[in-house]
């Protein structure tokens, strides 16, 4: 198959034919549609997280399954499926605590000698999170898969895999917006927008958007912003404390900088929550002002919106299908696979909300 292949880290992504190993007994070989330009991507591709290399990128795909193991029993070729990052074993700490998208996934990759599922020249090519969307072809454990109906078009699937699930989940799951809240969200990419909407549809009072560029302070509005902030004054806090009297009950940083971070901290109100969903890089270190937790004001992270992803995706593509749910203004370009760089850097100007692979 032709995929997308990190060789060497701050360098474009090469279009090479890699092979792909029949599935395993628990696997399964799914035909991509359509995959996501996704930020954190670009952070391996740029060293920010470090990767085993060579490695095919991609995390937020969705496709029709072309075959399985032999002890799969959940779909069968030609189901319409999306993957997700946060498999779950279903037996491990975590995961019987009630935080499966925490699931360290023991069991389900290969072991070492079984063979790699991707190869190139007879030698290993790594996948991405277990998935590697940026392929013609995804060789995925079963339980990293989730079935959705045919009517959801696999082109707006593919962003519920990881922008929406990512930042519906944060507003909903981990940071628990309800109706009246006050809330901030601080950058308005993809998975900003859908933090936006996600406090939209779990009745927030007010949603305050916050970035530097208008455009993207006007398509936060369509996602129901009921306020926006230009931040490029650099003085958002300030801004944001005087328009709501004291500080906000939530705010969601969704851009993946230190400043950022402590931003949404510094906005809240007392007894606020601040939930962090950017990736911030390893080795920063984010601040607070120890006096602050003395007002019940959190700083917390969130993994993948905290997602029960069998449940949520399939929520979601029925919240779409009902037209409560925005995907279609989220896809500011679809992009051929050879297009792929041209995608990370529009990623970098900050020109859209979400470029789409398109593999049909």
């Amino acid at each position: 198959m032709r995929a997308a292949v990190l060789t060497e880290v701050n360098k474009p992504l090469e279009i090479l034919d890699v092979d792909v190993d029949a599935p395993k007994a628990n696997e399964v070989l799914i035909r991509t549609s359509a995959a996501g330009v996704c930020h954190s991507d670009m952070h391996f591709q740029e060293g920010k997280y470090p990767s085993l290399l060579p490695i095919v990128l991609g995390h937020e795909g969705a496709g029709v399954v072309e075959a399985v193991g032999s002890d799969v029993t959940y779909v069968q070729p030609g189901d319409h499926v999306i993957t997700c990052v946060s498999m779950s074993c279903g037996e491990c700490r975590m995961c019987l605590r009630g935080r499966p998208y925490l699931c360290p996934h023991e069991g389900m990759v290969r072991a070492e000698g079984d063979g790699p599922r991707l190869s190139l020249d007879g030698e290993p090519v790594h996948q991405l999170t277990e998935l590697s969307c940026y392929g013609e072809q995804m060789l995925v454990h079963e339980k990293a898969v989730v079935k959705v109906t045919k009517e959801l078009p696999l082109d707006r699937a593919a962003l519920i895999g990881c922008a929406v699930t990512t930042g519906v989940g944060a507003a909903q799951n981990t940071a628990g917006i309800g109706p009246g809240d006050v809330v901030a969200v601080v950058g308005c990419g993809g998975i900003g927008l859908n933090a936006i909407q996600g406090a939209r549809l779990a009745g927030a009072e007010r949603v305050i958007a916050v970035d530097m560029l208008q455009d993207k302070l006007e398509l936060a509005r369509t996602f129901g912003a009921t306020d926006t902030v230009d931040a490029s004054g650099g003085n958002s806090v300030m801004e944001i404390i005087e328009m709501t009297g004291g500080g906000v009950d939530h705010a969601i940083e969704a851009v993946g900088l230190k400043q950022t971070a402590e931003d949404c901290f510094n906005m809240l109100g007392s007894g606020g929550t601040a939930t962090v969903i950017g990736m911030i890089p390893i080795g920063t270190t984010v601040e607070v002002q120890g006096v602050a937790l003395l007002a019940e004001k959190k700083l917390q992270g969130s993994t993948m919106g905290s997602n029960r992803f069998r449940i949520d995706m399939p929520t979601y593509a029925n919240l779409y299908l009902q037209g409560r749910l925005k995907l279609d203004e989220l896809v500011s370009r679809t992009l051929t696979l050879d297009e792929i760089n041209d995608g990370f850097d529009a990623l970098r100007k900050g020109e859209v909300a979400r470029s789409v692979i398109s593999f049909d």
